[in-house]
Order: structure tokens, then sequence, then C-alpha cells
């Protein structure tokens, strides 16, 4: 039947290709996506979708995309039978471990799996049965301060403070970009209207960022920052609020402890100490911290630009601590917590998170410590191509492209280029997934049902909605969950572990998948129907029965009894990052400045139509301009030569990437800019579309040795490159070459 000649079919769903949980309208006919627009009736977005939406249905629909396993042979890729490739991926899992112990698996998870209940809830049951320490995944080069601070503050890793966006008064923003990212850790779609509401209300936005984003020129105040000193910043920030205007806490007083330290601490870190180092004017920083002070409702946001550098836990954990003492944690219009109905933290513990972990075992080479029974992925190369005990010869990924988006990709590819074996659990060959031997190509975002689990426990209102699958998988597709399960039966077969109560396990998984699961956490949850008859309350059924979703109100106060430290109080002061000051200190010592030693710092970016590196495959999401390209400040650009749209060699201790220069005054001088998410032109990546956009990969060039000492993330942010002309560099290669022959 043709699609023109079908009855077209509405289905409301949620958008699960960022945080922002937009809920969509989408159309069909004939099996066919026809349109996708917002859904005006969605509680949370009200109708808002960004660009990227569209690209559900490409995703869905793209050539390039796997429909079964396969396996890399001597002349290509072949496909097999789901039998066969999860027979011998078990098969060949188990062997491994047996002959060379259980660490000689790695594990690396990629951050796509946060926006699949499915996977949430069944990977990590497949990770018990693994039993390897060498986990990692895309947490720690991104969001691992905010957990790491939250379970040391609050007592559970997504214990972490929302900003009240929608009340707010005064909104204090650093290192985020949210009308690109639509609210990282602060699910907000729409965000662009809810920024401008907190003007019309009379209130403020102030971001401070080393690049003028596109939410700083929305924003009534930009400040240039010195990429890598937010942490020194917001101790200075600190000491005024404290010495001028006070310590305010108000009702948190009863519960919270160690301000007396956290007063000891910030008392020499004045505007004025700060300022030559980040480049931000001491009168401005006082002028900051009073009107934060003043206002009737303030909050202090920070994400991915101050968690991603050498600082990122205290940052975070700064961030925390200003919002206490200002009395703007647990309060309307700051940084709340929210009551989702699917609770990962005060649910009950079987289908909720750990609280978290820290130091319980480290890394075989650098030492590097676990957090939440995770290695930094900074130490995942080194892992594999260092010799002796312990080493890395196999790898599982899923979900990940850590080529791409991990420190010093060109080790990695190196790395996995050397593993006796590596299965990826991903629909794309692609430059992580071309080292595979076998690939498990899961079903699409279109063919499974939808919860957002993670991202409800981050949105700035409490809501929940379900979203059946909109097409049946094909007869050769397997749900990730599926994939999962499958394994994990199959290696505890292998090893001959109980067959009775393994085979019991197994059946009752598959029977409930995790749809069942989501509807026994929902019953469990604060608004739920308790597993008891005649009782009003959410389950899966209430919420089929609303597919616009459910409003389940603003987010409300909520401490101490949301906190789960054992005492239930705030910790302000947790040793380890007291402990870190004295780093900082000697990072910034008083009375010296920057120095730049004729190098640039390197920074990344976001675009609203990016997200995660299989985009690029998405024809619609990567026309127009070329969008990686180096932002040079025009100071910078003459000084070195550099000209519109000209050719720039970038150079850093691990790499060296060529790249259109963008010649511009978004960047403050002293700084430049690449994109995130781009390198897609190595040999054997099947994205056709992405290979006409290839670009450079910043992470040739992001530092695996450079990082966060406290929590191991990734420093990004502030890495150290040299800027040359390529033009240049083409006269200096000849002249060399002419002195070689002449000589």
């Amino acid at each position: 039947m043709s699609t023109s000649s079908s009855p077209t079919e509405p289905h409301f769903r949620t958008c699960n290709l960022c945080e922002a949980m937009c809920g969509l309208r989408i159309e069909t006919a004939g099996g066919r996506v026809t349109s996708i627009r917002g859904d005006e009736e969605d509680p949370f977005s009200k109708g808002h979708i960004c660009p990227k939406a569209v690209a559900l249905q490409d995703l869905h629909e793209d050539p390039d995309r796997l429909r079964q396993p396969v396996r890399r042979t001597a002349t290509g890729w072949e496909p097999i039978s789901w039998d066969e490739a999860l027979d011998e991926v078990a098969r060949r899992l188990h062997a491994l471990q047996r002959e060379h112990g259980k660490e000689a698996l790695g594990v690396y998870v990629g951050n796509p799996t946060v926006h699949d209940h499915g996977a949430l809830m069944f990977l990590p049951l497949l990770l018990r049965t693994l039993r390897t320490r060498n986990k990692f995944s895309a947490s720690s080069v991104d969001q691992l301060p905010h957990q790491l601070a939250a379970y040391l503050m609050f007592g559970h890793q997504f214990l972490i403070p929302i900003p009240d966006i929608d009340h707010t008064r005064f909104m204090l923003i650093l290192g985020a970009n949210p009308l690109a990212s639509n609210g990282s850790l602060m699910s907000a779609p729409g965000v662009r209207d809810r920024l401008k509401a907190i003007q019309k209300r009379g209130g403020k936005v102030v971001v401070v960022d080393p690049r003028k984003t596109e939410t700083a020129r929305v924003a009534d105040e930009h400040v240039f920052i010195r990429p890598g000193t937010d942490a020194l910043w917001l101790f200075s920030l600190l000491n005024v609020l404290l010495q001028e205007a006070g310590p305010k806490l108000g009702r948190l007083a009863e519960f919270a402890e160690g301000l007396a330290t956290v007063q000891e601490l910030a008392r020499d870190f004045t505007p004025e100490r700060a300022a030559p180092h980040t480049g931000v004017p001491a009168d401005t920083t006082r002028r900051i911290a009073r009107e934060l002070a003043a206002a009737e409702a303030a909050v202090c946001y920070g994400r991915v630009g101050v968690s991603t550098h050498f600082f990122g836990a205290m940052c975070q954990w700064l961030i925390n601590v200003i919002n206490v003492v200002t009395g703007n944690l647990d309060r309307e219009g700051g940084a709340l917590f929210t009551r989702p109905a699917f609770d990962l933290v005060g649910g009950p513990r079987a289908l909720g998170m750990s609280p978290g972990s820290y130091g319980r075992w480290r890394s075989r080479v650098r030492g590097l410590p676990e957090f939440a029974g995770e290695l930094p992925v900074a130490a995942l190369g080194e892992e594999i191509l260092t010799e002796g005990p312990g080493r890395i010869r196999a790898m599982l990924t899923s979900a990940g492209n850590p080529v791409v988006s991990t420190p010093n990709g060109r080790q990695l590819d190196k790395a996995f280029a050397s593993l006796d074996f590596m299965v990826c659990i991903d629909p794309y060959i692609n430059e992580t997934t071309r080292h595979a031997h076998i690939i498990l190509p899961p079903s699409t975002q279109l063919e499974r049902s939808h919860y957002d689990l993670a991202f409800h426990v981050l949105a700035v209102r409490n809501t929940a909605k379900y979203s059946p699958p909109l097409f049946e998988p094909g007869p050769d597709s397997r749900h990730d969950w599926e994939i999962f399960l499958e394994l994990k039966h199959r290696l505890e077969v292998l090893r001959g572990e109980p067959r009775v109560k393994g085979g019991l396990t197994y059946r009752a998984l598959k029977a409930l998948g995790p749809d069942g699961l989501l509807d026994l956490g929902l019953r469990a949850g604060p608004y739920g129907l308790r597993l008891r008859p005649f009782r009003k309350g959410l389950n899966l059924a209430s919420l089929r029965a609303q597919p616009h979703g459910v409003d389940l109100g603003p987010l409300k106060p909520s401490l101490p009894k949301r906190l789960a430290t054992k005492d239930r109080r705030i910790h302000l002061t947790p040793d380890l990052l007291v402990a870190d000051v004295q780093r900082l200190r000697q990072a910034f010592p008083e009375g010296a400045g920057a120095t730049d030693e004729g190098t640039l710092l390197l920074i990344g970016r976001r675009h609203l139509r990016d997200n995660n590196s299989w985009l690029h495959n998405v024809p619609r999401l990567v026309s127009g301009k070329p969008r990686c390209t180096l932002m040079v400040h025009p100071e910078d650009a003459l000084r070195l030569g550099l000209v519109e749209g000209g050719e720039a060699v970038i150079t850093s201790r691990v790499g060296e990437v060529r790249a259109p220069v963008s010649v511009t005054d978004e960047v403050m001088p002293g700084v430049v800019s690449l994109p995130h998410g781009y390198g897609h032109g190595r040999e054997g990546v099947r994205l056709r579309v992405a290979g006409e956009h290839a670009g450079v990969s910043i992470n040739d060039l992001t530092d695996d040795r450079v990082l966060d000492a406290v929590s191991g993330n990734a420093a990004f942010n502030g890495v150290q490159v040299r800027v040359q002309p390529a033009q240049m560099i083409r006269i200096e290669t000849e002249q060399q070459r002419n002195q070689s022959v002449t000589g």
C-alpha cells in the first residue's frame, strides 16, 4: 500500500535524542513517518521541539544503519545470525577471562544509554555478570564532577540540585550553553523562552564563559573568563558573599555542617587575587556577588565547561556551596531536587541507582580512582597498551564512540586495533566499531518503548510520560536489553552456574522486560499505586492512558527528608575536596598572573543540531555552512597570520589537526574553539553523509594525561595548543626539503 493512499495515524512520544524530553506528535501512513512536530498538549514541552527531532525518522530509515549482526573478516564485513553472533561473543569473552583473568575485559558505555530505559535497567545485570573492574563510560568526559559532589555533599550521586529556572530572579550560568544543549543536567525544553521569562519578571541572567555563546547572546550580561580558572573565580565570588553579605543559610543551618571551614577556606580568595588569573575584573566579581546576594531568589548553575577541566569537582562543589550559603538551595527560585515518578534516588534499591562510591579500587597503570564502579576513561588507552598482568585484552562497547569522544583519540584508535577481541553493541560502523570483530546492532528509537528514567531526575518540572513503540522491530532486530540479557544468560551457562536459579531469573526478566520493571518502579514511586488494589496512583497502565504525559507539579523544597547522607545532613566541606584547595593555591599563586608561553587555550563547543557523532549522518542536520571550524579572536588571527576561511594547523602534546579558520570576537583573546564529535574521515567508517562532512576530531588534540585530579574527569577545556597557518607549515616544509637536498 502506498503512503499516499494510507490513512494517517497520530502517535505521541518523547524525543530521546537529547536531555530536553520534548513531546512529539508523529504522524505515520503505510508504515512510514509522514511528519514530526511538537506536541502542544505535552505538559512539559508544550509544543516546543528543536531541529534534532526530525532525525528520529532519518535514523530509522538510514541506509547505513546495520539491521543484523556482522562479523569482520579478512575480506570485509559478513552478516551472521543472532544466535551465531551471541554464541560466539559469549564463548570468546568467557575463554579470554578464563585464560587471562576477569580484568582482561574492558567495558565502555556511551551516553545514549541514559536515553533508553531498557538499556539502563538491563545493562547493569550484564556488567555484574562480566565481573570486571575495568568499566568506563562517557560520565568521566562529562558530568562526573556533578555526581561526585552530590555523593559527597548530599549522599547520592543523583541528588543533583536543579535550577528552578521558571521561578528564579537571578541566574548565574558558568560553562553552560542551554540554548544549544536544551538544558544539560537541567532538562528544560524551550529554554530560550524560560530565560526570557526571567527577564520579563524583572530578573537577570548572567553568563560567565570564555566564548560568547548562543545563551550569552540572550543574557543580560556576558563575562569572559580564562578557561580553567572557574574554581578560582567561584572562590572569589564566595569570598565576597561571605565577607560582605554574610552567610544566609536560613532553615538550611539546622542540617548543614562545615560553614566555619568554608568561611576560613574562602577568606584569602579575594577578587583582586583572582583577577590576574581569571581575566575577570575584581569590581565585576564584586558586583555580580552583590546582585546574587540581593536577589529575591537566585541560582548558580555550572555545566560541562566547568566540569571538564583541572578543577571540575571543585567547581561543582563550590556552586553547591554558593547556593547553600545564599539560602538558595532547596528554595523556590533557587536550586531544588526533583521528585520523579520512578525514583532512582529514594525508591527501592533494586530498581534505583547506586548512591555512589569512591576509590574502592584504582586503575592499574596510573592509579586513578573508581567512582560508582567506573574508572576514568582517560585511562582506557594506557590500560590496553601497557603490558603486564591485568592488561585489557578485549573490549565490549555499547552505544559509544570513544575514539572521537574521549581524550587522545588517536591513542585509543591504536589501542583498539591491538585487542584480541572486541564486540560493539551499536547500529553503525563508526570510528570505534570499525575495530570490532562482531557488531550487534540494536533496534532504533522508534522501534522500542520509551520512558526517561534519568532525565526526570534532572528536569525543571516533575512530569511523567510513557511512549509505546511506533513500529514493530523487524524479524532480524533485537532490543539492546535483549542483547544484554542473552549475553548474560549465555555467559552464566558457559560458567556452569546454577541452572535452575539462572534459568528462572532469565525467564522472569525476559517476561517482564523493561516495561514490566518500569511498572514496578512507578507503583513503588512517590505517586505510585503501591501494588495495592482500590487505590489511585501511577502505574504503567495509567501512563499509557495519558499519551501526552502527566504533569506532577513544580519542584518543591524537600530537605532534609530527601538527603541520603547517613546523618541526614548537608556536608559542606567533604575532606576530599577541602584537601584539593591546596592544589588550587599552587596552580594560581597569589601575586602571579596568566602566562601563555606562546600557546593558546583550546575549548570545545556544541551546536543545536549536534549531539552525538552519529547525528552527523543525518543530511538535514549537517546542511548549511560547515560547522567544524577553528574559532580564533581577531587579535590572535592578526598576530598569527590566520585569515577567514584559511587553513590552520593546531598542535598539542598528543596530536595535530587541520581546520578552516573562523575569525570572530565570539571567543576571548588567547582562546580558540573546535566543536565536539567530528573526525569522520578515518578509514573503514561507513557513515556516508558524515564522511562528506568529516571535519576533525578535537579529541585528537585533548590530552589523556590532563584531568581533574580528584574525580579523574577529562580536562577538555583549556588544552594548550599552538596554531599556525597551514601555508606557513608548507613553506617551512619546502625550505627544509630544499636544505636537505642542497646539503
